[in-house]
């Protein structure tokens, strides 16, 4: 055979032989695989095929899961908002890296990562919240599978089930005792409480809500942001506060503002940049909106429950009022009626009991 380059020859039938290495064996014997054709052209064509194919492969083989990790997070950060990138970024380095940082891809199994689900559950961690780590695990599976060309165990990786909590909404007796205690002392802060009460704000929402987001001439407030703390890659802090977009597309929304609100939207007004709550340029953030109402609620003498009950509580008095739940998921800020109904509305049996009477008064 005449040697035309190192990986092409041609053989005395007239066809093109190409070969490229595909691994190593015993005492590092180089193995080939050989590719054929009927001109020198398309034989070259076959060997940069096949080495791009095993080029991929091999690198597949010996990819870590800390690597893939970084490209993945790369990969999504232009798709989702920063505070669901940091949420990504933190699950996998306080709980996936650790585990299974140095691990190559190709050696996962659904066994030993189904383990480390259950190993989660074990120490204490909520189902959903153990959800959410194989979620975002899978899906970064799933872009190395399609990378590198691994077959990977994701359809066997068991998703922990999750029991679905009910809020139950503050009473009527301790909603009164609230109200009641915030307007002896109609600050800022509880007027922002009573926002969250009455208009079904999120705490995050309340606190990047601006003056300019209001309209006094019709009576509306716009949402069009919200604050969160989220995690950060910094040697001098672990967390940051920004204020982004709302949750969802659904979430930036107009509410009608009810009369016993807006008394108190102009006695508290000032200037278009200053924040609501804050009284200026300055924002609080909701952890510290947090730490003020259980103070409230121990000087109220209501029993101590998270801010996000004051928004349960709302959706619950609309629907035992007499709000369809189309109107109730616009002011919400849902993106579907079925979420409003699943997560929000949780009706008494007193309510209950009144329906039933009224239903058999028909008869």
């Amino acid at each position: 055979m005449v040697n035309v380059i190192e990986n092409i020859t041609k053989r005395k039938d007239g066809r093109f032989m190409g070969r490229f290495i595909i691994g190593y064996g015993d005492g590092g014997k180089t193995i080939y695989q050989y590719v054929y054709g009927s001109s020198y052209d398309e034989a070259m064509k076959k060997v940069i095929i096949g080495k791009s194919i095993e080029a991929r492969f091999i690198s597949g083989k010996i990819v870590l899961v800390k690597k893939v990790c970084t490209e993945w997070l790369d990969f999504v950060a232009g798709k989702v908002k920063e505070s669901t990138l940091a949420n990504y970024r933190m699950k996998f380095e306080k709980h996936i890296l650790p585990k299974f940082g140095n691990t190559l891809c190709s050696e996962l199994t659904a066994e030993s990562i189904n383990a480390f689900l259950r190993q989660k559950l074990s120490q204490g961690l909520s189902p959903s919240y153990v959800r959410d780590i194989a979620v975002i695990f899978k899906a970064m599976l799933g872009y190395a599978g399609e990378e590198y060309d691994l077959k990977l165990p994701l359809k066997k990786i068991t998703l922990p089930k999750c029991e679905k909590k009910e809020i139950k909404k503050i009473s009527d007796k301790e909603q009164n005792k609230l109200v009641e205690y915030l307007k002896r002392d109609m600050d800022l802060t509880a007027f922002g409480i009573l926002i969250s009460l009455l208009m079904g704000l999120r705490i995050g929402e309340l606190c990047a809500l601006r003056w300019d987001d209001v309209d006094f001439e019709n009576g509306i407030l716009h949402i069009n942001r919200t604050v969160q703390r989220v995690s950060v890659l910094e040697e001098n802090r672990k967390t940051k506060v920004i204020v982004s977009s709302p949750k969802s597309g659904a979430s930036k929304r107009a509410i009608s503002i009810p009369d016993c609100l807006m008394k108190y939207f102009k006695k508290f007004r000032k200037g278009d940049n200053f924040f609501v709550i804050s009284g200026s340029e300055k924002l609080i953030e909701p952890r510290t909106v947090q730490y003020r109402y259980k103070k409230i609620l121990s000087s109220a003498r209501v029993p101590n429950h998270n801010f996000h009950r004051l928004r349960h509580t709302f959706a619950t008095n609309c629907i035992q009022n007499g709000f369809d739940i189309k109107t109730l998921s616009n002011v919400l800020g849902h993106s579907s009626v079925s979420l409003t109904l699943n997560r929000y509305v949780h009706p008494d049996i007193s309510h209950e009991r009144r329906l039933m009477n009224i239903m058999c008064s028909l008869f």
